[in-house]
């Protein structure tokens, strides 16, 4: 029997200067998903909160005052407490920043980066962790390619021409779960991808969790990921 995680950090402290002009006057995070009323940032506490979490570190940092402004004011569906880096940590100091204000160190917990937008179930996700005994899970999406791609025969022949196929690769999906060890492995300034996952990769304590087959995932990194993701939505509540 899995005990799953009650507690998350989320990294909210982005500039988001390709989400421009909507980050002129708002952190990434804040910026609404066309079409839903929420920004990005109610989302994921909506889907934490479904899957057990009750309490949620949020990690600030440009234009802080704005998402605590609106934390303040929205009916929220679980405890939330914000921690604002003051001076740049990097990912990896910004993390064990945040994780230092969870309320219990010694139970593992979740992460997201503030600009994911996705629904699987944490808890599958929890439980791949422990069966492996990680130390540090990633989940891992395959996202479509945005070009259309050209199939060809062994003497040259173009054979097919295929619209936004499937990534051959799986990529970090910004999504975890943290044993409470690795909170102790973090850097206090700099980037944990560089330092801590290559290091727990050696040791074969670092998992990665696939994303089931249909599990929606996107990173709102532009102007053209809203859009896609306001369209993808209406496919979704018309289907």
């Amino acid at each position: 029997m899995h005990t799953f995680p009650t507690q998350a950090v989320i990294l909210a402290g982005g500039q988001g200067s390709r989400l421009r002009p909507y980050t002129d006057d708002r952190p990434k995070p804040m910026v609404e998903i066309p079409g839903t009323g929420t920004p990005i940032i109610g989302h994921q506490l909506s889907w934490l909160a479904a899957e057990g979490v009750t309490d949620a570190v949020i990690s600030c940092g440009h234009l802080a005052d704005v998402l605590q402004e609106w934390l303040a004011s929205a009916d929220l569906p679980l405890r939330v407490t914000t921690v604002v880096e003051t001076e740049p940590l990097g990912r990896g100091g910004g993390l064990k920043h945040a994780a230092a204000r969870l309320p219990d160190p010694s139970e593992p917990w979740y992460a997201t980066n503030g600009d994911i937008w996705t629904r699987f179930s944490l808890r599958e996700m929890a439980a791949f962790h422990a069966e492996r005994d990680a130390t540090a899970t990633l989940a891992l999406a395959r996202p479509r390619i945005p070009w259309g791609a050209v199939e060809t025969d062994a003497f040259g022949h173009i054979t097919d021409f295929i619209e936004s196929p499937p990534s051959p690769y799986l990529i970090n999906a910004g999504v975890y779960v943290f044993a409470p060890a690795f909170t102790g492995m973090l850097p206090d300034r700099g980037d944990h991808e560089r330092t801590t996952f290559p290091r727990l990769a050696r040791e074969r304590r670092l998992a990665g969790f696939p994303l089931p087959h249909g599990a929606y995932w996107r990173a709102i990194d532009t102007a053209k990921d809203l859009t896609e993701a306001a369209k993808e939505l209406g496919a979704q509540a018309g289907g």
